[in-house]
């Protein structure tokens, strides 16, 4: 990848990591993810189909299905209707890290994405719940389900991209329906005008290019819905049957590190090691241990406060790093008391979904 830092396509800078460009695939560089807020230009893409460009005076919002008062309403009247809301969130794919599984066996078809498809930002818009209470829903409601504007060919035949969260987290304060990101209008690549955020849960439940909300008493049968599932490894992702694997929600604990870069030849000594953890839905970090010996010994490195409830927490320590090859190691532990496991073996499955191992990081020291 070019790191010039000019500006490249769909607004984004040419650090970016380009794994595709039609649809458009990038991961933040890491440098971008050092900090609480990552600017829009180098906020992470994720796509399934080309991106829709929709004319926000002509574009209307439609809340239809298990409610008392079917809606349809301009993005005028949803920021006259309802009072403006804001969550600073982490999003993250479902498929961040896959590059780590796919070293264990192959997954084809995949996007290789290293542990850049994270981001944070800063949402504006108008709270879901609000505009649900405004339809009405009825008693026998369960499940929200969104549409948005993108057209995929990954489903046959190819559909508008969806999914589902349950009542419970669509009527959370923190869920919104975006139209501002990072203090500007939402861009077109991240899903104008209007997007689903979902805090805490994978970046696929966000849906993009929002078009329509339907109330139902069960989940939505898009096809991204199941697809964005945990497979056991034998199973073929081509033939698994419907409700075959494990749907994904919220996002399980992890950590990566960003300093030293990977691959980096230092000097040995004291050396600071940095990353960042995300424990997802509404849990935190409560524990951040770094190892360069193989986990003989483990440091336990300093886990800063969130941003907000939803927000990654970086850490950073110093290790001793001996002359001649390293392997770092990093895990990190939630408010549950879960721990990320060891290796990507043990997490291996068909989809590439959902690596939370333990992060690794070679460097070399000389004396």
């Amino acid at each position: 990848m070019v790191n010039s830092g000019e500006m490249g396509i769909w607004g984004k800078r040419d650090n970016m990591v380009v794994h595709e460009v039609e649809p458009y695939n990038a991961e933040s560089p890491p440098q971008a993810l050092a900090g609480r807020i990552t600017p829009v230009d180098q906020f992470y893409g994720r796509n399934h189909a080309p991106i829709p460009q929709l004319d926000a005076e002509n574009w209307r919002l439609r809340v239809e299905g298990l409610v008392g008062r079917p809606l349809e309403m301009s993005l005028d009247e949803l920021r006259d209707r309802f009072p403006e809301r804001s969550v600073e969130a982490t999003m993250q794919c479902a498929g961040n890290r896959r590059a780590d599984l796919m070293e264990v066996a192959d997954i084809p078809g995949q996007v290789p994405w290293g542990p850049g498809a994270i981001s944070t930002a800063r949402w504006s818009g108008v709270s879901l719940a609000d505009v649900l209470a405004e339809a009405g829903v009825r008693p026998d409601a369960a499940h929200i389900s969104f549409t948005g504007a993108d057209v995929s060919d990954q489903a046959d035949p190819p559909q508008h991209f969806g999914g589902s969260i349950p009542m419970a987290k669509a009527t959370s304060h923190e869920v919104l329906l975006a139209w501002s990101m990072n203090g500007q209008s939402l861009p077109a690549l991240h899903g104008a005008p209007l997007r689903v955020v979902v805090p805490g849960w994978i970046g696929a439940r966000s849906v993009k290019w929002l078009l329509r909300i339907a109330v139902q008493a069960g989940p939505s049968d898009n096809y991204f819905q199941t697809e964005y599932s945990i497979l056991p490894p034998e199973a073929d992702p081509h033939t698994a049957e419907r409700g075959e694997g494990i749907t994904l929600g919220p996002v399980a604990i992890h950590c990566a590190i960003l300093r030293p870069g990977k691959d980096a030849r230092l000097p040995a000594g004291p050396t600071e090691v940095a990353g960042f953890a995300y424990a997802g839905d509404d849990r935190t970090v409560e524990r951040v241990d770094v190892s360069a010996d193989d986990g003989d010994t483990w440091t336990h490195a300093q886990v800063e406060l969130p941003g907000s409830p939803w927000t990654w927490q970086h850490w950073h320590t110093t290790l001793d790093l001996p002359s001649g090859e390293t392997e770092l190691i990093a895990r990190a532990w939630d408010s549950t008391a879960a721990v990320q496991p060891e290796s990507p073996a043990t997490v291996w499955n068909p989809r590439g979904y959902a690596n939370n191992a333990a992060a690794r990081l070679h460097v070399t020291c000389r004396s």
